[in-house]
């Protein structure tokens, strides 16, 4: 399975649409057997989503998303984790778990962010292994 991280200074970028990098993780059995960064910088969305296609993905784990083309990349099949934030290495390690989407990554304001009363009625955790050890030599 192919997973896409859109990367910006070591964590999600903000926003997918405007988005220029992806980290691609190829994973089998619950563990990362290759990582590589792709461009993904296009003069437009429909070109962007064309290279996700390219690359394989089968899931993408962005920041904020237009509905637009959330909609689209749905349609073709890729399964979308949005409105993700946080460190990579919280966020592979947090997906590889099977728990995204968390509270805890989740972008300001969304699933209760703003509140830290309602923070704790939302489902999710972290994990706390580091996936790095778990990419095969």
């Amino acid at each position: 399975m192919k997973a896409a991280l859109t990367v910006w200074d070591g964590r999600i970028s903000p926003v997918f649409d405007v988005s220029r990098e992806v980290l691609i993780l190829t994973v089998e059995n619950g563990d990362v057997v290759a990582i590589r960064k792709e461009n993904i910088e296009t003069p437009t969305a429909a070109l962007k989503l064309d290279r996700l296609m390219e690359l394989g993905v089968e899931s993408l784990i962005c920041g904020a998303i237009s509905k637009s083309l959330h909609h689209e990349l749905i349609t073709r099949g890729v399964r979308v984790i949005g409105f993700v934030a946080g460190e990579i290495n919280e966020v592979v390690t947090t997906f590889l778990a099977g728990l995204l989407p968390t509270p805890e990554l989740s972008m300001p304001g969304c699933c209760g962010r703003q509140n830290r009363f309602r923070r704790r009625r939302c489902q999710g955790g972290r994990q706390g292994n580091d996936w790095g050890h778990r990419m095969r030599q």
